[in-house]
Order: C-alpha cells, then structure tokens, then sequence
C-alpha cells in the first residue's frame, strides 16, 4: 500500500461527503491507497452512513470522543501505506494537490508536509504554513517567499494537521499525536519534534486545497490549556523562534519610539540576529523573548487556575524587560 488518507469525523456529515467525493475525483489514476474514517461519537448520521462504505474506505468507531489527536492515532495504528495523510473532513481538494506533497515526502529528510489552504468562503489564502507570534502563540502565516514559489517548496517551523502527509516509520518513531492536546496544539507539538529529530518540515506550495475553517463542534474550547502546554513544553525553543520571527518588529519600533529602548543595544542585537550575523541568540533577546512568554503564563494562572489577577501587559513588560506592548509581527 502507498497511501492511507486518515480522516477523523465528528458530526458535519456533508462536509465529510463533499470530501470525499473531492479525494474520489482528484486521485492520481493507479495509486494503491486506502481511506480510513475514525468517528469521534458522530450523532448527525455519520456512523449509519459510514455503514454503507466500500473498500478502499473503511470505518473505526470510537466508544467515546478521544479528540483530534487520539482519533488520528487510532487510526494511523490500523493504517498500511508507506505514507500517511492526515485529512480534515472540512476540506474541498483540488486537482493535482496530492503529487506535490507525495514529490517532497520523497526526497530528502522531509518531516511533516502541508501545502496551501484557502478559506472556503472567501478564496482568500489562510495558510502557508505556521510561526509564533510575540506572545509565543501559533499563528498562520499567507507569505509566499519569492525563492519559495519558484521551488514551489517553502520550509517551515510548522504547519497545520488540517492536511499534512508524513512517512509512517517517521510517525511511528516520533510517537504520533500528544493525546494531552486536546484539539489544538498536537499537530504544532508533532512539528517540532520532528525537527529535535533532525528533520525539516515544509509547505509544498503547489498543493492547494479549500477549507472550512474550525468546522467541527467543540474546535476551540480547549484552546487556553492547549497553549499553554505547548508552551510549558517547548518554552526555550518558542523563545528563540518568536525572536528570528519578530525582530523587524523589534527594530520598527525602536525606530519610531526611540523612547522604549533606554538599551538600544537590543536593536541593534535584534538587527544582527536579522541578518543572520549572530549564530546564538543573543543574550538580551533571549531575556526579551522569555519576558514576552512569562507574560502569558501570568495570564493563564489567572484565567486557568484561579491566581489573583496579574499586572498589566504594559506593566508586566516594564517589570520584566525594555519592550514595548505587544504588536504583530512585521513579517
């Protein structure tokens, strides 16, 4: 077998069949593949219409609703191809968009593979792949570097498990999905461990796909606790990724307000770790950056665990470190 699609399915039972009629039609003529549904506890239908499905699709019902993470494994266990593909039932696929996900997989010491996702509603591009924001929070990024397009493979610090592809002896080495993630966070978590392993994930930017973004019931409401373990977790990797991602805006605002670097030896820091002419993190960076995280740990024992109420983001900044309030990142 050279592909299973592993599909996981809560509800939203025409979404799940406009998907499949979409991967029936856009299937590369000849490909050995199976296509296996997991259902999470579907209520809306799902599991009789699951009744009636043929090989090379299959079905695995879970007694209860394990979340993203713990249905994908379930069904990566039971999976046979030497590539694994990780789909949303939310999607729409367009033509061609498996060949150039399969081409990156192939060469190389590729660890997850995403492509381009549109937003079904506007067309509008939402995704190229993921970077932390100064917060240290995942966000998408829609840039479509100039080197990258003539590639048409972009590397990336992560990407979203929305629509990825992996080699199953990689995701059998690395363990598969973190099931303490509940529905967010696990795909960001499997992406860094696949780089501490030495491989590089990419957005192969020929592939495209329509989303309908956060579908499925109950998508974010454990988004506050996912953040957090994934920062607990990767706390000092975050840090030096949001200072390479961030420094233009270091530097933007030193510019413009002067007035918030007393030490502006951190732009000029920020500058030279720009230009790629610091190989470390500088030392003043790192204690911005981990001041920018200590920041939303205040917040979460607050809202999570019920510690008083911390100071301010302005006066949390001041305390901790000569940085302005948070602004998005100049990208």
């Amino acid at each position: 077998m050279q592909v299973s699609f592993i599909i996981p399915l809560y509800n939203c039972l025409p979404l799940t069949q406009a998907m499949l009629a979409s991967l029936r039609d856009t299937l590369p003529p000849g490909l050995a593949h199976e296509v296996i549904f997991v259902d999470d506890g579907s209520t809306d239908g799902t599991r009789d219409w699951l009744k009636n499905l043929t090989p090379p699709c299959r079905a695995l019902l879970n007694e209860k609703n394990l979340g993203f993470a713990g249905a994908c494994n379930r069904g990566a266990a039971t999976a046979t191809g030497e590539f694994l593909f990780f789909l949303n039932n939310d999607l729409v696929l367009l033509p061609r968009w498996l060949e150039p996900m399969l081409a990156v997989l192939r060469s190389g010491r590729a660890g997850l593979v995403g492509n381009v996702q549109l937003d079904f509603a506007t067309g509008a591009v939402d995704h190229t792949g993921i970077f932390f924001n100064p917060k240290g929070k995942p966000a998408h990024d829609t840039a479509q570097p100039l080197l990258s397009r003539l590639t048409g493979v972009r590397p990336v610090t992560a990407l979203t498990g929305a629509c990825f592809g992996i080699r199953r002896q990689l995701w059998s080495s690395l363990g598969g999905f973190d099931a303490g993630f509940v529905n967010s966070g696990e795909d960001i978590d499997l992406c860094l461990r696949a780089r501490q392993a030495g491989r590089e994930n990419y957005v192969a930017l020929r592939s495209v796909v329509r989303h309908h973004i956060s579908a499925s019931p109950g998508r974010k409401a454990r988004d506050e606790q996912n953040s957090r373990r994934l920062l607990a977790r990767w706390r000092a990797v975050i840090a030096s990724l949001i200072v390479r991602n961030n420094c233009p805006t270091f530097l933007a605002v030193a510019w413009e307000e002067p007035r918030h670097y007393p030490d502006l030896a951190l732009a000029r820091d920020a500058f030279l770790h720009r230009c790629h002419c610091t190989l470390r993190l500088p030392p003043r960076l790192a204690r911005a950056a981990d001041a920018l995280l200590e920041i939303e740990f205040h917040r979460w024992a607050h809202v999570l665990d019920g510690a008083p109420p911390p100071l301010t983001d302005e006066e949390l900044v001041w305390q901790l470190c000569p940085l302005p309030p948070y602004r998005q990142p100049v990208l």
